[in-house]
Parts: C-alpha cells; sequence; structure tokens
C-alpha cells in the first residue's frame, strides 16, 4: 500500500493503492495519473495531514449530516501528493459479499458529493455558494460517478447485443474487450519494464504469476458483471431517494469488519442475495432459446457463468484452511539434535571454575578460547535451559533443582544496583565489569526468564517423574554420539539403538515399564561403553560420558520408587496394598506412601512371620525415605521459586524517562546519569522489559 503525501505548497495528506488484493478501482491502479500529470494526488482516506491546515481550510464548508465519503472532497480542498516509498497494510473484506457492500457504501458516498461538480454547492448553512473547487477536482468527482455506472453499462451493452441489436458477436467481443484490453495493456507493459534489480528468470517467473492473477480476476469480473450493475444502481437509487427526498440515513455506514461479523456465508444466502443474476440468465436464457437460438451459442457460455455466479463468489469467499507445517521424520531428529547439542553448551561450561554462570561466548576457531563474563541476558537463557532439558528428558528434576540451585546461589552473591544486575559480570570473581551499567534490555530479559522458571519450578511436583520423555532425551543424545562416531563403532550400538527405539515406540506409561526397559539400556550401553571412543579430548568421548551419565541418573531417580517395586515380591499376606499404587508426580506419591504407612502399622497390631516382619520394616524404611526425598524435593522447588520472585523484583523508575513515556537504553551508575537514547518503538528488544514493567 503506498501512502501519498503532497508537493511543497499543499498540506499532508495520504492517498492508499493495494497490491492487487481485489478487484475494486482503488486496489487496481498502477500509478497516480493526477499526480503524474497535474501534480496532484486523491486523498481516500488513507494518509498523513496537517491538522492546523486542514482545520482552517475545511471549517464550515460543508452542510452538516451530508457528506458520507469525505475523504475525495476534502482531498479536492485541501489538495494531497503521493509518497510511494511508504507501506501500509490494511485489513480487506474476506468474503465478495462484504467487499460488495463497502463498494455500495462508496458509491453512495459519490453520489452524495455530486453536486461539487455543479458551479454552485451547498455550504454549511442552506445556502449555496460558488463551487471553489478546481477542474480538475470537479473532475475526479465525475470519474468516480462516471465508473458506478461501468458495469450498469457493460451490462445493458450486452443484453441489448444479444436481444435487439444486429451483430451479437460483435457486442459480446466489444463488451469483453472493454473489460480485458486495458488488463492486457497494463500486463505487457509490466512485463517488458523488468526493474534492474531483479533477474529475468525470477521478473519471467512474477510477469506469469501476474498474468495468470489478472486472468482470474478479469474472468470473475465478468461473472459477477450483472449482481454488480444492480448492486451499484440500487446503492445509486437510495442516494438519491434519500437526498432529494427523505434527507433521511445520509450518513448511513456499516464498517466492513461487522459485515464479515453479521453476513451468512452460506451457498443458500449467497444465492438469496445475488438472486438478481441467476434470474437474468435464465430470464435471457429462455427467451434466447424461444426467438434467436443461434445467439446462444456465444451468449450461452457467459449465462451459464451468470447462473452459477452465486456458487463461485460463495466458493472463493470461504476462508483458506490454515496451513499446517509437518516436519519430517528427519527433520524431527535434525532439530531434537540441535537442541541436544545447544544443552550440551551449558552442561560444559556453566562449571563451578565460572561459578555456575554461562560464559559469553566460546571461540573454537583459531584456536579455542572461553570468554569469562556474562550479562543477565546470558544467565536467564542458562536457567530456562535447565527447564528445557527437563522437558525433553535431558535430566532429571533432581538435577534441574541442583543446577538451578548453583546459579541462583551465586546471584545472591552479586552485586546489584535497585535489584538491577550490571551489564557484564566477570563470571569467576564475580565482580562487575567497568563501567558499571544497568541494561534495560538485559533486566526485561532476565526477569521475563526467571519468572517462567518460578512457574516451571512450582510445576515440578505436578509433573510425572520418569515418563516416555527419558527415552527420547536418551536417543537424542545417542543420536548426536552417532555423528561422532566412526562407522565400526556405530555398528557396535545397532543394539542398543534398536531397544531404544523400541522404547521410544512402546510409549510406556508405568514406573515399572520404564524401569523394564531402562534395565536393558543400561546393560547394554555398559558393555558397549569401554569399547567406543576412548580419546579424552575428542567430542565423541564427552558424548559417550553423558550418555553413560544421563542413564546413571535416571537409574537414580528410581530410588523413590524403591516401595513400589518391594511390593512386587511381597508376601502373599500384603498383595492387597498393591492397590495403593500412585501414579508418578511427587504430591500423589506423597500421598500414596503416607497411605502405606498407615496400612503397615495396622499389619504390625497382628501376628506375623519372622518373613513378614522383615519385609515390613524393609518395606516402612524404604517409604520413610521416599517420602523424605520428596518432601526436599517440593520444598526445594518452592524456595527456588521464591528465590526467583525475589531476583526479580527490581526498580524499574530509574530507567524510564517520564518526559518522553520511553524506556532509556540504561543507566550508567558510576557516572549516575541517565543514557540519552530511548527505545521508542513496542516492537523493539525491550518489548519484554515494557511488558514485565506493567
Amino acid at each position: 500500500v503506498t501512502v501519498s503525501l503532497p508537493d511543497a505548497k499543499a498540506s499532508k495528506f495520504a492517498r492508499m493503492h493495494g497490491n492487487e488484493p481485489g478487484i475494486d478501482p482503488y486496489t487496481r491502479a498502477s500509478s497516480d495519473v493526477y499526480q503524474d500529470l497535474f501534480g496532484e494526488g486523491s486523498f481516500i482516506g488513507k494518509g498523513i495531514y496537517e491538522v492546523d491546515t486542514f482545520t482552517k481550510v475545511l471549517d464550515g464548508r460543508f452542510p452538516k449530516n451530508r457528506i458520507l465519503s469525505h475523504d475525495l472532497i476534502e482531498g479536492c480542498y485541501v489538495r494531497s501528493g503521493l509518497l510511494s516509498d511508504v507501506q501500509l497494510f490494511e485489513k480487506y473484506p474476506t468474503s465478495y459479499r462484504a467487499d460488495r457492500q463497502r463498494i455500495a457504501r462508496w458509491t453512495r458516498g459519490d453520489w452524495q458529493i455530486f453536486p461539487w461538480f455543479m458551479p454552485m454547492v451547498p455550504g454549511a448553512g442552506k445556502h449555496w455558494h460558488k463551487n471553489p473547487i478546481s477542474a480538475l477536482s470537479r473532475w475526479k468527482i465525475f470519474d468516480n460517478i462516471r465508473r458506478s455506472l461501468v458495469p450498469l453499462g457493460l451490462t445493458v451493452l450486452i443484453l441489448l447485443g444479444w436481444l435487439v441489436l444486429p451483430s451479437y458477436i460483435y457486442w459480446t467481443i466489444s463488451v469483453s474487450a472493454i473489460i480485458v484490453i486495458p488488463i492486457i495493456i497494463t500486463t505487457i507493459w509490466d512485463t517488458l519494464r523488468k526493474p534492474k534489480d531483479i533477474i529475468l528468470k525470477h521478473h519471467v517467473k512474477n510477469a506469469v504469476n501476474n498474468i495468470a492473477d489478472i486472468s482470474t480476476k478479469t474472468l470473475f469480473s465478468l461473472i459477477c458483471l450483472p449482481y454488480e450493475a444492480f448492486s451499484n444502481l440500487m446503492a445509486i437509487l437510495r442516494t438519491l431517494w434519500r437526498m432529494l427526498i427523505t434527507r433521511k440515513k445520509l450518513l448511513e455506514w456499516n464498517p466492513s469488519s461487522n459485515d464479515n461479523i453479521f453476513n451468512e456465508t452460506g451457498l443458500t444466502s449467497s444465492y438469496f442475495t445475488m438472486w438478481v443474476e441467476p434470474l437474468l440468465s435464465v430470464t435471457v436464457f429462455i427467451y434466447l432459446a424461444a426467438y434467436s437460438k443461434v445467439n446462444l451459442n456465444v451468449a450461452g457460455p457467459i449465462l451459464t457463468l451468470w447462473l452459477i455466479a452465486p456458487l463461485i463468489t460463495w466458493w472463493t469467499s470461504r476462508p483458506r484452511a490454515k496451513a499446517v507445517s509437518k516436519l519430517s521424520h528427519e527433520q524431527n531428529i535434525f532439530l531434537r539434535k540441535i537442541a541436544r547439542k545447544t544443552f550440551g553448551f551449558f552442561e560444559q561450561f556453566v562449571q563451578q571454575e565460572d561459578n555456575w554462570l554461562p560464559p559469553d561466548n566460546f571461540q573454537e576457531q583459531p584456536m579455542e578460547l572461553l570468554a569469562h563474563r556474562t550479562s543477565p541476558t546470558n544467565i536467564g537463557l542458562a536457567l530456562l535451559s535447565n527447564l528445557s532439558a527437563l522437558e525433553f528428558g535431558y535430566i532429571t528434576s533432581r538435577e534441574l533443582t541442583e543446577r538451578t540451585t548453583n546459579t541462583i546461589s551465586t546471584l545472591h552473591k552479586m552485586e546489584r544496583f535497585k535489584g538491577h544486575f550490571y551489564n557484564w559480570y566477570d563470571t569467576q570473581t564475580l565482580n562487575p565489569l567497568t563501567p558499571r551499567y544497568v541494561s534495560t534490555v538485559d533486566s526485561g530479559n532476565l526477569i521475563g526468564n526467571l519468572l517462567v522458571l518460578q512457574q516451571g519450578l512450582l510445576a515440578i511436583p505436578h509433573k510425572k517423574i520418569l515418563g516416555h520423555r527419558i527415552f527420547e532425551g536418551i536417543r537424542d543424545t545417542l543420536n548426536v554420539l552417532l555423528d561422532t562416531l566412526d562407522e565400526k563403532e556405530t555398528k557396535l550400538l545397532r543394539q542398543f539403538k534398536s531397544d531404544l527405539d523400541e522404547a521410544c515406540n512402546s510409549h510406556v506409561v508405568t514406573r515399572y515399564e520404564v524401569k523394564y526397559f531402562m534395565g536393558i539400556l543400561t546393560e547394554t550401553y555398559t558393555s558397549l561403553f569401554e569399547k567406543l571412543n576412548n580419546e579424552s579430548q575428542s567430542e565423541a568421548y564427552w558424548w559417550k560420558q553423558k550418555l553413560k551419565i544421563q542413564i546413571e541418573k535416571i537409574n537414580e531417580e528410581f530410588k523413590i520408587f524403591a516401595p513400589w517395586f518391594l511390593l512386587m515380591s511381597a508376601p502373599p499376606k500384603f498383595i492387597n496394598l498393591l492397590s495403593r499404587d500412585a501414579n508418578s508426580t511427587w504430591l500423589e506419591l506423597f500421598k500414596s506412601a503416607k497411605e502405606l504407612l498407615v496400612d503397615i502399622e495396622q499389619f504390625k497390631k497382628a501376628e506375623n512371620t519372622a518373613i513378614e516382619e522383615a519385609w515390613m520394616e524393609s518395606f516402612e524404611v524404604a517409604l520413610n525415605q521416599s517420602i523424605m526425598q520428596v518432601e526436599k524435593g517440593i520444598a526445594l522447588v518452592r524456595n527456588l521459586a521464591d528465590e526467583c520472585n525475589e531476583l526479580a523484583d527490581m526498580e524499574f523508575d530509574f530507567l524510564f524517562d517520564k518526559n518522553s513515556n520511553l524506556f532509556t537504553i540504561g543507566y550508567n551508575v558510576q557516572e549516575h546519569h541517565m543514557d540519552p537514547s530511548f527505545y521508542d518503538l513496542l516492537a523493539s528488544e525491550a518489548r519484554l522489559c515494557a511488558y514485565i514493567g506493567i
């Protein structure tokens, strides 16, 4: 969409043109002839204007409650010019019916300002005045009137050619040529005029697409010609009736957005709305069949199109099915390997020597070099990477809380300013780097990440402890490892990969199934571990170790289920306790364990054999250990969530400029002054900070 602005002598207005999204005259315009030939554009509702000049020129010029289409007549008084290097985007009516209702409203507006084509025009009172607008402006008004009569004129002409005038073929071709020739000329001109910055191949492709697009729209115009003629005629008659007789409802206006909401969109509704076109086609067909069968050879195909026009407009007005991108199996594997390697960066470099803070970057070439500095944004991403790794099955809940605790403990040791962390820190000494500077964007990013982490932590007690995702996580690590091994080593892992694929495809649900598959995978991988790459400095060795650790951590997590695994080998007397099974979330596990303790206390009161007493003792110990682990885990995640909330509590007043109502880039703490630059767009990198600040 291009916006038009005035020349130096004119006030500032705009004109809008669409890039062929529809079929109305405004969006079909390929250039602004008025601007090119006369140095004056046409204001049609969208633009930039000078308010003082606008008010001074138009105040008291028009009668009240009379002007429906104000834009063109305002532009005739104030003048406007074309600006072609600005783009605007506006929603277009989503159905043909809504589009025609909008055009009918435009037609009413054009006919209501027709008096400004005359020598005398109505003023603010009931007096008439000499028309002050130029001949060019009067022509614009007349041209709009002419345009509204074109569909009616073409429809009448083609009907007369079929029914009355001689040489029906000539009149059919003439009407078709009137519609088609301007489009052909424009298409040929655009095809021959290749922009310098577009290669020939792409230009030809675009030209072919444009020709196909324009041909479709031209055919559509021919199909809907009688209905458009009828629609315009009704709009004209309604306007004349209201202007000359009733003088009411001259400002009746319904936005196209409302048309889309309230209009019925069914096929029956389409035929009901466009009834005049099928009726006309059937009537003409019957007349020609009775009195001029020869004419049906030419008129028949067009009459058929007119008959099914409501069907075509209904079909083209249906909302398009939303395209859903479905990734292939190979694409999913590729993305998951990227995810696993991304978390591998945090696993490798967020270590104790850097105080559990993420280094800003790691350089591989020409020599390995780790940047021992970090920012609030880096810290926030590192914290959320742990939460994402849990979702992907790369780490367990216990590892998440451990890694989060390490980093948050470090954050409490770091120097801050009004709750804000400085822009840069040395990860080894924890000293802020000079100049001590608070970055608005970095603070916003860190707070956003902390608040998301807080919710993720609070959700852990409600999530399954060990589920299907752990096998997906192991497979991602395996796929990365396979990319680093040679062909011989890859073959060694064939059975392990087969067992892992079986576990992934089985969609295991219970903890017993998970333990079964983990037992197989642990045994297979342990037997192969020493046969794989043993070069300690190689990437393959690092990933081999990571896969081993990942399996070990999952097996450690099974300790929390020890009581339920003991139940599988319980003496017959306790078989009913199996009904006390629990789903694999911390909260449900805790509740079930407490209930089992009550049951065991009841069994202790009865007579028991030595074997039963021994089993109950070991079972009770396992239950208490499980309860202790769950209680400790729940308390830890809640404390960490509270700490996230505390760390996210930062003051923002000193970063907000109240004169401009904008956030500054940052604040120099050493020099005690606000940065002179500001974020003046909501869609800037500070948008998260602005949202959180509100």
